[in-house]
């Protein structure tokens, strides 16, 4: 694909959507204004709008030049990475509340694609790049930010590396169900219910399995009652400590991350 192709795709598909104000934000407690005063907000209102994605659509080409950041309000999307030869892998999910873009960088370095349809809260990039100059709360959370994703790579490399099958499935799955919880503020305890954002094939794609492998795996999940699956989608956990026991993991005991 061009970049004279994939900049008209830019400019043609995103639409505007209804403006959400900061303070009933979904996402307000997670994203990179999480810590902003009020005065702090204000002037976040005065640079960011809203795009919206269908599912299927590129939100960014890489090496496309980017002129906003943002965070992902609702839906899913991927990072991929395409090789000289072609191949295409996919090397991360950004959910709701993550940070797309990199302040002081002028290019995308990944393709980005909804996985759902997506709704994004955009800042333009170079009045929020000043307010990271001036504005500490947001240049702080960024950071925080910038080494979650750090340990959630790390994290991931251990998962792809040395894990089985199911203790693949089981990791994707948890970490999916921790983010959805910790968005709904849910308690940990209880059972966890969330809507898979993912398609087996792309569960595949992304664990490095094939597509008989995770639906192999995923059934063998449901049959030992680590979860329940309604449809193709609908997840619900029973009991998130065994699912983890699944994973490899071991459960801290604390608020879901």
């Amino acid at each position: 694909m061009t970049q004279i192709k994939s900049k008209k795709f830019m400019l043609l598909d995103p639409v505007q959507t209804d403006h959400i104000h900061c303070e009933s934000c979904p996402i307000r407690h997670r994203a990179v204004c999480a810590r902003c005063e009020a005065d702090e907000l204000e002037l976040l209102e005065e640079i960011k709008y809203y795009r919206s994605f269908e599912a299927g659509q590129h939100i960014i080409w890489s090496g496309d030049k980017m002129d906003f950041v943002g965070s992902v309000v609702s839906g899913i999307a991927t990072l991929s990475q395409t090789m000289e030869d072609g191949r295409t892998q996919m090397v991360g999910l950004l959910l709701p509340s993550d940070f797309v873009g990199r302040p002081g960088r002028s290019g995308a370095a990944y393709d980005v694609v909804a996985t759902t349809d997506l709704v994004m809260c955009c800042f333009r990039k170079k009045p929020f790049e000043k307010m990271m100059e001036t504005t500490p709360h947001i240049a702080q959370r960024l950071l925080q930010m910038t080494l979650d994703e750090l340990d959630a790579a790390r994290e991931w490399m251990l998962v792809l590396g040395r894990k089985t099958a199911r203790e693949k499935i089981a990791s994707l799955l948890a970490i999916i169900a921790r983010r959805d919880a910790s968005l709904h503020l849910n308690a940990k305890n209880g059972p966890l219910v969330f809507d898979l954002p993912l398609t087996r094939e792309a569960m595949a794609d992304y664990l490095g399995l094939t597509l008989e492998t995770v639906s192999r795996q995923i059934s063998a999940l449901k049959r030992d009652g680590v979860i329940v699956l309604e449809g193709k989608r609908h997840v619900t956990i029973p009991d998130m400590e065994r699912l983890l026991e699944e994973a490899g993991d071991d459960s801290d005991g604390g608020m879901l991350d």
